[in-house]
């Protein structure tokens, strides 16, 4: 017998607060999200290197180049949302984005 997994709707992936975004990076969440056509990754709690302690990660999704020169490294979830996304701040339009996929 198989069983099939839906998928969420944009709907269901959507962050509906800042806590809830907050929440999943601190719980180690992984989410691919677009603001006004760019695509964006951020990752809660991992580390750069085996050597270091974990961190959060945001970044413009696309190539190693891209993704490099558009990380930011930080400690907090709210750190993260200091990150501008294009022209806006991400803690101002976090409940605004569309949200690929999601963890956590």
């Amino acid at each position: 017998m198989a069983t099939w997994v839906g998928t969420n709707s944009f709907e269901d992936n959507r962050f509906k607060t800042i806590s809830d975004f907050k929440q999943c990076m601190r719980r180690g969440g992984e989410v691919q999200f677009e603001w006004k056509g760019v695509m964006y990754c951020c990752f809660g709690c991992i580390s750069s290197t085996a050597d270091t302690a974990p961190k959060m990660v945001i970044c413009q999704a696309g190539s190693v180049e891209v993704n490099t020169r558009t990380e930011k490294w930080c400690d907090t979830a709210d750190e993260i949302l200091e990150y501008m996304v294009g022209e806006d701040r991400l803690r101002d339009v976090i409940t605004k984005v569309k949200v690929w996929e999601r963890t956590i």
